[in-house]
């Protein structure tokens, strides 16, 4: 058997249960007293004995954020900040638990008084990574509100759509977005309070800064039971419009819980970077429950866009120990010249979003000394599969299924398929939904029931198993090509694709032929020195490169050059959109 659990682990096992979570939430101590298994020597064991008992009710800001104020006070708590923020000017924010209490509890009087909101009334958030951001979160779990975040990308059209479907009835934003919140406003029957963070005052809006320099810091959190709606969040899919999906106080509240505790591997002695968007689930994984849950310092950097310098620069400068970004990221921080910077304090790096390539992990690897340990969930989800510290790590592969789940790869029928079977990949829901996956996606019943096949959740991603338990991704269901009558997935030829240096970006879709019925079409997006090259030419060579890199048959057949992809708001590719283009003509 495979070593999975570090020692670590064994001290986050007590540590976890010493929690509030496990602690003072008196029947979620009861039901866990043996949750933390004794002898944590393998992944087995450390599925089997797993366990986490849900309480009637549960409150995050409550049962796990103020619990950590009182550690605090005791000094049962290593001196890192709650919460530790930064800025390209220099600028830094530091809060202890007990100021983020202090302050989030004054955000909660707003919302409550102020915005006359009432429990179970929606608020959305379209913030930056600015400090507001993260009273916000911790302000509606206070005040039993739920929050919708939304990404700063969004454009007025987008915000329409967002505040009509969610009948959201608060909104809190910035200067940069309140016209366009403005110019929609009327159009939205529900909306009735709007809060604008700035240094300036707008007609309609009750500015943020001035109304916490005279709110009270006395307040009373709500007691929510653990299936009440917490957060919904808006998910971008190949076709169609967003969906809001709908997570629970402990969905997400208790179901991270995993992540931190096995997959980011954190204790409160960690600093914690996520790179994520703050309109990203991801963002709620691994900038919020995750790791405050552990105790851990939720540390940012507001970038109002990357930039790889300030990234490594940042790395070097400050002592964060567990850094979580996207395959994208990872990606061009290798491409720089890393040898003046020294990441002294970094023993952990992790990654999510997408599938990372095996090229990207070994010259990470080369340069730092560090694995990067993929991650695997979506929005509907916590975890699903990972790979733990102290784990072999299969290069290009997910791992394995997190301890909250029974994740199987199942056929049409909801049938389990045998190591090596391509297939859909599932997660067990019946006869015992698990904690830490969604409820069902808000106003739209026919979308929830289409991800329930037997008794499994699907995911909509294709993948495998293999002998060793590991699985591995192969496609979104809905952008697998046939070809010949054998099954390609984008992915893996876009991984050759991306390897070849004239190709900055690529995605691959099927388009029709009359002899195969279907071939590989690679739209590719040249770095810059490659477009003045000859285009037949360089077709040729991105062609013989996917030859050699992966198995023949997968090379694309056709190869165009354009100047974007398109994307979804979250930075997911519309391969529909190119499929379409391809096939229109049939």
């Amino acid at each position: 058997m495979l070593a999975c659990v570090t020692m670590k682990m064994l001290r986050h096992a007590k540590c976890f249960q010493r929690l509030a979570i496990f602690g003072s939430v008196r029947a979620l101590h009861k039901d866990n007293r043996t949750a933390t298994p004794q002898n944590f020597s393998n992944y087995e064991s450390m599925k089997q004995d797993f366990k986490l008992g849900i309480p009637e009710y549960f409150n995050f800001a409550k049962d796990v954020l103020d619990q950590w104020t009182d550690k605090e006070k005791a000094g049962k708590k290593p001196s890192n900040p709650a919460f530790w923020w930064i800025n390209r000017n220099g600028e830094e924010v530091r809060w202890s638990f007990e100021e983020l209490g202090s302050l989030s509890r004054k955000f909660a009087n707003i919302l409550s008084e102020a915005c006359s909101l009432q429990r179970g009334d929606r608020v959305i958030l379209i913030l930056p990574r600015v400090p507001e951001w993260w009273l916000a979160n911790v302000a509606c779990l206070r005040t039993g509100t739920v929050l919708i975040p939304g990404t700063t990308q969004l454009t007025q059209k987008d915000i329409l759509y967002r505040l009509q479907s969610s009948k959201a009835n608060c909104i809190i934003t910035n200067d940069v977005l309140a016209p366009a919140v403005d110019a929609v406003a009327p159009k939205c029957e529900n909306l009735h309070s709007k809060l604008i963070v700035s240094e300036n005052s707008r007609e309609g809006w009750g500015n943020l800064k001035e109304m916490m320099k005279h709110a009270s810091d006395s307040h009373t959190c709500v007691k929510t039971k653990h299936n009440e709606i917490m957060a919904i969040f808006f998910t971008s899919g190949t076709s169609g419009y967003p969906k809001m999906t709908a997570h629970t106080h402990s969905s997400f509240g208790l179901g991270l819980s995993v992540n931190g505790r096995f997959w980011l591997d954190l204790t409160p002695s960690d600093v914690m970077w996520n790179t994520s968007d703050t309109g990203w689930a991801k963002s709620a994984w691994s900038s919020v429950f995750s790791p405050w849950i552990q105790g851990a310092c939720v540390f940012t950097h507001h970038l109002p866009r990357f930039e790889p310098t300030s990234i490594l620069q940042t790395l070097s400068k400050y002592p964060i120990t567990v850094f979580c970004s996207a395959p994208t990221v990872y990606r061009m921080l290798v491409q720089n010249d890393m040898a003046s910077y020294k990441f002294k304090s970094l023993k952990h790096c992790v990654s999510a979003g997408e599938p990372i390539t095996p090229d990207v992990t070994e010259k990470w690897r080369n340069k730092t000394g560090l694995d990067i340990y993929e991650g695997y969930g979506q929005t509907e989800t916590v975890l699903i599969c990972g790979n733990f510290k102290g784990m072999k790590i299969k290069p290009g592969s997910m791992g394995k299924p997190s301890p909250a789940f029974d994740v199987k790869i199942v056929d049409v029928n909801g049938n389990v398929l045998p190591p090596g079977q391509e297939g859909d990949i599932g997660i067990q829901v019946l006869p015992n939904r698990p904690f830490g996956l969604f409820t069902h996606y808000v106003d739209n019943p026919s979308k929830t029931a289409s991800t329930l096949r037997g008794n499994f959740y699907i995911t909509g991603d294709r993948g495998y198993m293999d002998e060793d338990g590991y699985f591995w991704f192969v496609a979104r269901a809905d952008d697998v090509i046939l070809s010949s009558g054998y099954r390609i997935g984008p992915f893996e030829v876009e991984n050759a694709l991306n390897e070849h240096p004239s190709v900055a970006e690529s995605a691959v879709v099927s388009s029709p032929d009359p002899i195969r019925g279907e071939v590989v079409k690679a739209f590719v997006v040249l770095n810059p020195d490659y477009k003045s090259h000859d285009q037949e030419q360089l077709i040729k060579e991105i062609q013989e490169h996917v030859k050699k890199t992966t198995a023949p048959y997968k090379y694309p057949r056709k190869v165009e050059f354009i100047q974007e992809l398109p994307k979804t708001i979250s930075g997911k590719t519309k391969r529909n959109e190119l499929r379409k283009k391809e096939w229109k003509t049939i």
